[in-house]
Order: C-alpha cells, then structure tokens, then sequence
C-alpha cells in the first residue's frame, strides 16, 4: 500500500475514513479503541442497542485498518434463515441442491482479504454456529456441495443488540462461538447517554440531506436542536437521521414533526387490572404469539407503563410498540393524553 508522506495527503485521507460522529468521552473513547483494532486481525464484537451507530462503527475499524483497501461485506443474520443461510455464508456448488444452477462464492469468499460484518448475529441459526466456529478457527469453508475446504482470509465483526450471556444461558447460542467472537468488544452507547454529541450528529445528517436533495446551505432550525436536546431517542442515531430526513422532505410541517418527536407517548394503566399469567412462568407453552406479548407485559411493567421506555427495552420502534401493547392487553385501552410543552422562546 503507498504510504502518505505530506501532512495535506494525511490530512485528506483522515477526512476520506469514515468516523463515529461525536466528540463526547464515549465517543472519543470508542474512537481510540477502534484505531487499535484496526491494525490487530482478531473477531470483534459490537453490542449496542438498535439504531447505536453498530455498521458504522463497523465500518470504521475497516477504513482505519490495514483490510481498508480490500472488501467489506455486510450480512444480517436475521436475514439469513432456512436452506439458503449455509449457502449464503459460505456458497455452493452447481447441483448441488434444487434450483442451484449455478457455483456461488458467498459472503466469507466474497470478503477475502477483508472484513465481513455478521451484523444481528444472534439471530443466527443455532445449526449454523458451529459452522461458524469452524470458518473462524480454521480460516477455511466448505461450500454446500464440495468436497474439499477452501481457505479465507477474513476478519470478522459481528454486531448484536441482544445480551448473547443471556442467550447462551437459553440455549439460542453457543458459548465456544461467543468466546471466539469476543476476543475484542465495543460497546456502542446509547444516544441518551452522549447528548453533547447531538448537534454534531444532527449537523451532520443535515449536510448529508443538502447534498442529497440539491439544497446547498440547507441546515436545521435552532429549535429543531433544542427539542432534539430533550428527546429521549429509543431509536438512537437512525431515528435522529429519519427526523431530519422527514423535516428535510417536510420543512413546511417543522412544528408538526417536532410535537410528535416530543409528544409524551401514551402509558398503560398497569395498576387497574394485573397482566395474564405469565407465559414464561409456563415451561409447557412454546406459542411465539404469547412469549411475544408476554415480553411486552413484562417490558412495560419495568417501565411502569411507559410505551418509549418499553419500546426501548424491546428494540422496537414506537410504532410497532403500540401495536404489541393492544395485543398484549386487548381490553384495557391506553391512555392518548398529550401534555403539550410551552412554546420555547423565539
């Protein structure tokens, strides 16, 4: 790789990277660990909860690492299920199953000699961990179909929301694959947790939106980042960049989308009538239905009602939220008040 001598080519190439945006201690924190990490070919395991900022760090470490001129490939696992997932990570050979017409190389080929982010990896089939461990271990696959093991060279970065600890615990996921994935682990804090970096962050997604849609200069109203200041964002850094998108497309609804960011969300009444007996306390039931609104009971009662809080614990959007707690508690109606802020001063 050429080196860059003058300070003017260094100072263009640290612009090109791209960066966790913010300047706050977690941030700046974050950032000096991923320098590190850049240059140390071992798995890394990010964990955050959605919307943190976990593809971009992932991103990051490639861009300042010595893989940052060769491919990042980028997988969901919760994408990935079924026949096709072994296939999809590792490929095939022709024939070698119904409607496979032809050879494929896979995500792990594909990013030979660089990164490949395992982006929800727990979600990932408890059959195809194993497999896996092997690619890791041994730095070989075996696509679906061949004989003989072909040999990677792949730094893998695997993201999660969930607590894998817990999952191991449940038996969603295997302890040897988590070890080997947790050689290195970021942890990406929440937005609420570095609101110093808000206008930084909204400043940035404000440019991208001016060059998006050809509106040179365009930048955010003041009072669009003082209300931005006192949200709570449960959807972290995504539900930040989809506001600004939405008053970008929408300026003329400014104080519209701005009352609905900061509306206080409804709250079910908890105390009137206890929630049905829980499912999981029920070894026998295995209905999905009923362990999903099992989970939506027990997420709004640690959050005495509070539908942003629990959205938040589920890793759900508010939307979604809304709809989980009518099925949950389909008799009981939620409360739709909104207490309206005074208006901010001009």
């Amino acid at each position: 790789m050429k080196s860059v001598t003058s300070s003017k080519s260094v100072r263009a190439a640290a612009r090109s990277l791209p960066r966790v945006v913010g300047t706050s201690p977690a941030i700046q924190r974050l950032e000096e660990t991923i320098t590190r990490v850049g240059d140390v070919d071992c798995p890394v395991l990010l964990t955050g909860e959605t919307g943190s900022g976990k593809d971009e760090a992932a991103r990051a470490i490639h861009a300042a690492g010595a893989r940052a001129a060769r491919p990042f490939v980028a997988i969901n696992c919760a994408g990935i299920v079924g026949t096709l997932a072994e296939s999809l990570l590792f490929g095939h050979e022709k024939g070698s199953f119904t409607g496979a017409d032809e050879t494929t190389t896979g995500a792990f080929r594909a990013a030979d000699g660089g990164i490949l982010l395992l982006d929800e990896i727990g979600e990932l089939s408890i059959d195809l961990q194993p497999k896996l461990l092997r690619a890791l271990e041994l730095r070989e696959v075996v696509p679906v179909g061949a004989t003989w093991p072909v040999k990677v060279d792949v730094q893998v970065i695997a993201a999660t929301n969930r607590d894998l600890h817990r999952e191991v615990a449940a038996g969603r996921f295997r302890d040897d694959l988590l070890y080997r994935l947790n050689t290195v682990h970021l942890t990406l804090p929440p937005l609420r947790d570095r609101r110093e970096d808000i206008p930084l962050l909204a400043a940035h997604f404000a440019a991208d939106c001016a060059e998006r849609f050809d509106r040179p200069g365009w930048t955010l109203p003041d009072e669009a980042i003082r209300r931005f200041m006192d949200h709570s964002w449960p959807g972290n850094i995504r539900e930040l960049r989809q506001t600004i998108l939405r008053i970008a497309i929408f300026e003329d609804r400014l104080e519209e989308i701005l009352d609905e960011l900061t509306a206080v969300r409804p709250v079910v009444e908890l105390s009137a009538a206890p929630p049905p007996e829980s499912a999981a306390a029920n070894p026998e039931t295995f209905n999905l239905d009923e362990l999903r609104r099992d989970a939506v009971r027990r997420a709004l009662a640690a959050t005495n009602g509070h539908y942003g809080r629990a959205a938040a614990l589920l890793g759900v959007s508010a939307k979604t939220m809304t709809k989980f707690a009518a099925e949950a508690y389909p008799d009981k109606e939620a409360k739709r008040g909104r207490r309206r802020r005074k208006p901010l001063p001009r």
